[in-house]
Formats: C-alpha cells, sequence, structure tokens
C-alpha cells in the first residue's frame, strides 16, 4: 500500500484508510464484535494504516478499533471525533472545552491508547468560537493526548480561524463522484494551508459500487432511508451515473467502486479516503484501487460523464445539510 502525506503536517497515512463507522452505526445492525476485530486487523494485514471512528459512532465502535489495533498501535494512525451533545448525532452539537477533554478522556480509554493521533471537530459548533475549541486541542497536543487536529464538514472561514490558532493536518469532509462541491472552494484552501484532505462516503453511501438499486431496500435504522438521494425516484434517476461509470471500469478491467476511489486518489496526492465496508471481498476490491491507474484521457471521459449526467437528490435532509460548512 502507498502512504500519503496530509498536507504539510508531517502525518503519513496509507493512501486508502478505513471508515469503521459502518461496524456498528447508521447502516443497520452492528457488526458481531470479533467479526469487526477481524476485519479491522485483516485490513492492517493488507496495508491499511489509517482508521477512522468517532464518539458519535457509540463506545463499542471505538472499542472494536482500540482492541483490533492494540497490538500494532506504533504502526497505525488513529482517527477520532468530538463535537456531539452526549456523543449523540441527534442531540444537536457541543464544542465547549470542557466537554472536549471529557470525550478525548474517553476516547483514551476505549482505543487502549494514551493518545489519539488526529482527533477532529466532527460539525462546527457556532456557540463556541472556532478560536477556543483549536485551543483546546492546543493544550490536549501540549499534554501529548492528542498529535494532530482536524475538522469536518467545516466552512472556509472556520477552517481559516482555527487553523491560526492550531495547525489543521487534515478536514474531512464527504467527497466523491456525485458529491464535488469541495472543488470549488474548498480544495483550494487545503492546498493553501497545506491540509490534509480525508473524503469519507468516497463510493457514494454505498450507491457508486454499482449494488444499490431502485428496488434496494434497507434496514429500518439505516441512515440512507432519510437521505433525499437515497430516494427510489433518486435512485432511479442516479442509475445511468453508475451505468456509465461501469461502462469505463469494464474498459478498465475494474470495478464501478475501483474507478470511483482512483479518481478520487488522482485529485491531489494529499487525499486519502476512508470507504468503510463489512466484508473483506469489499476490502480487498477497495484496496485494488490504489493499483489502478487512470490516464488523462480516462479522466476526460470520466469528466463527461459527470457534466453529461448531473446528479439528483440532496445528499442530507434539510435539519443535517444546517450543520455542514460553517
Amino acid at each position: 500500500m502507498n502512504k500519503r502525506q496530509l498536507g504539510r503536517s508531517g502525518l503519513e497515512v496509507s493512501a486508502l484508510g478505513l471508515g469503521c463507522m459502518g461496524l456498528s452505526f447508521a447502516y443497520g445492525p452492528a457488526m458481531d464484535r470479533g467479526a469487526a476485530v477481524q476485519l479491522i486487523r485483516q485490513a492492517f494485514d493488507r496495508g491499511v494504516t489509517f482508521f477512522d471512528t468517532a464518539e458519535a459512532y457509540g463506545a463499542l465502535n471505538e472499542e472494536m478499533v482500540g482492541e483490533a489495533l492494540a497490538p500494532v498501535r506504533d504502526q497505525v494512525v488513529i482517527a477520532t471525533k468530538f463535537g456531539f451533545k452526549d456523543g449523540n448525532a441527534m442531540a444537536g452539537v457541543d464544542s465547549r472545552p470542557e466537554r472536549i477533554r471529557v470525550v478525548v478522556e474517553n476516547s483514551l480509554k476505549h482505543l487502549r491508547t494514551d493518545y489519539i493521533d488526529l482527533l477532529y471537530q466532527h460539525r462546527v459548533d457556532p456557540r463556541v468560537p472556532m478560536e477556543d475549541v483549536a485551543g483546546a486541542v492546543k493544550d490536549l497536543i501540549a499534554e501529548g493526548k492528542v498529535r494532530h487536529f482536524g475538522l469536518s464538514e467545516a466552512g472556509e472561514e472556520s477552517i481559516r480561524r482555527a487553523h491560526a490558532v492550531q495547525p489543521i493536518a487534515a478536514l474531512q469532509s464527504e467527497y466523491s463522484l456525485w458529491w464535488r462541491e469541495p472543488e470549488l472552494s474548498i480544495l483550494p484552501l487545503l492546498e493553501e494551508l497545506g491540509i490534509g484532505f480525508v473524503p469519507f462516503s468516497p463510493l457514494g453511501k454505498g450507491f457508486l459500487t454499482g449494488a444499490i438499486t431502485s428496488s434496494t431496500e434497507f434496514a429500518k435504522d439505516d441512515f440512507r432511508n432519510v437521505v433525499p438521494r437515497f430516494s427510489a425516484e433518486a435512485r432511479q434517476a442516479n442509475q445511468s451515473l453508475v451505468d456509465a461509470l461501469g461502462d469505463i471500469a469494464q474498459a478498465k478491467t475494474a470495478t464501478p467502486a475501483q474507478v470511483a476511489l482512483a479518481w478520487l486518489l488522482a485529485q491531489r496526492p494529499w487525499i486519502a479516503p476512508i470507504p468503510g465496508t463489512t466484508k473483506l471481498h469489499r476490502l480487498e476490491e477497495n484496496l485494488a484501487s490504489t493499483q489502478l491507474t487512470l490516464s488523462q484521457a480516462d479522466l476526460e471521459r470520466i469528466a463527461e460523464v459527470l457534466a453529461r449526467i448531473p446528479v439528483q437528490g440532496a445528499r442530507y435532509p434539510a435539519q443535517l445539510a444546517a450543520r455542514v460548512g460553517r
């Protein structure tokens, strides 16, 4: 597995990380703990050194990551997040400095470690000045409990204000072939400031794999049930994008997921996507994308498809959309 530097922070990670949220949160029933631990270890055995979790995914999620990686702690980068009231993403945001400290102490216990490699603010809290948030993390870095600071789904002003207090190593936000808004102003800003970019949902929450159709039924507790882009009508409208991606993949003797990830990796050398999965064969499929090279002609063909087929449907319901880009 190739390695990448997240901006100018000095933080080196595998070109693809593993997003661990779906192991126990948001996409239906949680995996068996033993199976999840095994999958994380299988990812490490295949070259993944970058693992992403969060307080909001539940203590179990951090505990699974901690158990799996304890034997190789010095060889991996573990990222986690603070920022929601009582760790509940539906209860609103809370980034008060005293709350940040509580979350970090809990995460250290769950992760079986004495330091967090990369600590993100999960969502910007408009009631807490960004300088106070960055200052709290700066203190934790000085104490050795955190090594690098990150933001998630933050807007330009928040990024600049935080970075002025404590340099940001990475921004984690959604970015993929079917959500390209970061290209407008965020990617140029990150390049200017020397900040790495960690795209979550790089496979469009599964849609870009081609495994989801307009007739797919999700589990009752699957987050995608409330996402406008995953309505049956939107899925039907967006199918043509996946079909076109499939044609390109076939020509490359690859899968749509591999093309989608290779496209992301080709955008900037300081981008490290974190696709998630609960299946070993999908993990191996995703990791193979790091060996897939897209030519300039391939990238131009993909650009033509994206220009011709606009994606239908909002990526978040209104109440969640209000939290991003602040």
